[in-house]
């Protein structure tokens, strides 16, 4: 059998995504059926959508809640019925696991491969994609925790192991930022300091633990980092990722000293998309760490409860994290405007249905 349903498709680049449908089979093997409650829209798919090297046509979103529809015959985790988080990050795995197998959606016609996807009514993905979730857990909330969540906390938690009493330092604090700086609150840092060009936003991550904030547009922020803590963060996150945010990351944390100490880490979450020139005092005089962090370091079959539990706990507020709500996937391209134009505070989401 197959299920019909609408998606934003990529067609052509630089375009707005067109709202059609698309034919899924049944699943077989490790394959899910799913249908959507909500899903986030991340600042990452701008990339894919104005890259002239992506796949077309395709399908985008990867972060969600969806309840199961049908489940393929090796799918043990999850029943029709559950309901679940769908992401990127595979769940359980490891370094030896194959590539996971592409799932498939026929559009206009023809065939075409597809991974991971949440700008849809319905997707079929594969299993080690899909992470229970209780049905007493909201679902709008929750939409964000695939994506955001496993890449800003997983970041703190995963990536760098922050400790409590540690400083850390946060660079750009939208939808991703505000996750790392709720991360390092609930690790017990001190101080968070959070960086960015708008009072706006640095009044926002105030709400999620950042203890101090810097307006990048009217001070030197990495000077301003060094007076805060002294001698410069043990910790700082770029969210951002880029030519700009990267150096000034990397000069943030504290310099070590040969024979004493390590200097401190700059952790990049944010995806660049040019070349980066790193400051050459940091490597090797200053004996700083540079991590690169992809979700997080996460393992989601073990990371996403625990999430969820900090949200329920009040810990971890992944409501007030969603300032935008966007009913229907008719609404993807206004999201993806205003995501481009900079006039998301903090994570913006669709909500198909409750």
């Amino acid at each position: 059998m197959t299920t019909t349903t609408r998606a934003a498709v990529l067609v052509e680049h630089d375009q707005p995504l067109a709202v059609e449908e698309i034919i899924l089979q049944d699943p077989q093997g490790p394959e899910i059926l799913v249908e959507y409650f909500a899903s986030g829209i991340c600042h990452s798919q701008l990339h894919h959508i104005n890259s002239p090297t992506a796949r077309t046509p395709s399908l985008l979103g990867h972060e969600g809640t969806a309840v199961v529809v049908k489940v393929g015959s090796d799918v043990t985790h999850v029943k029709e019925g559950d309901h679940c988080i769908v992401t990127w990050v595979p769940r359980n795995i490891d370094i030896d696991s194959p590539a996971l197998p592409p799932t498939s959606f026929e559009f206009r016609g023809e065939k075409r491969p597809a991974g991971v996807n949440t700008w849809s009514e319905h997707a079929l993905i594969n299993e080690q994609l899909v992470v229970p979730l209780t049905k007493d857990v909201a679902t709008a909330a929750t939409a964000i925790v695939g994506c955001a969540t496993v890449t800003g906390v997983g970041a703190v938690m995963g990536s760098a192991g922050v400790q409590k009493g540690q400083s850390v330092a946060v660079i750009g604090v939208g939808g991703v930022g505000i996750n790392v700086i709720a991360g390092a609150k609930i690790a017990g840092a001190n101080p968070i300091i959070a960086v960015d060009l708008t009072d706006e936003k640095l009044d926002f991550a105030k709400e999620f633990g950042a203890t101090h904030t810097i307006n990048a547009s009217e001070t030197d922020a990495v000077a301003a980092i060094h007076e805060i803590t002294g001698d410069g963060a043990e910790f700082a996150f770029d969210a951002i990722g880029g030519p700009v945010t990267t150096p000034q990351t990397l000069a943030a944390v504290r310099s070590g000293r040969t024979g004493a100490s390590r200097g401190g880490s700059a952790v990049i979450v944010g995806i660049p998309r040019a070349p980066v020139v790193l400051p050459p005092e940091a490597f090797p005089g200053g004996e700083k760490h540079l991590i690169g962090s992809v979700g997080g370091s996460s393992h989601p079959a073990t990371d996403y409860p625990q999430y969820i539990d900090w949200f329920q706990r009040g810990e971890l507020p992944l409501d007030k994290m969603i300032t935008t709500v966007y009913q229907g996937l008719d609404k993807i391209n206004e999201g993806v405007r205003a995501l481009e134009n900079g006039e998301i505070r903090g994570r913006s989401i669709m909500v198909y249905k409750s």
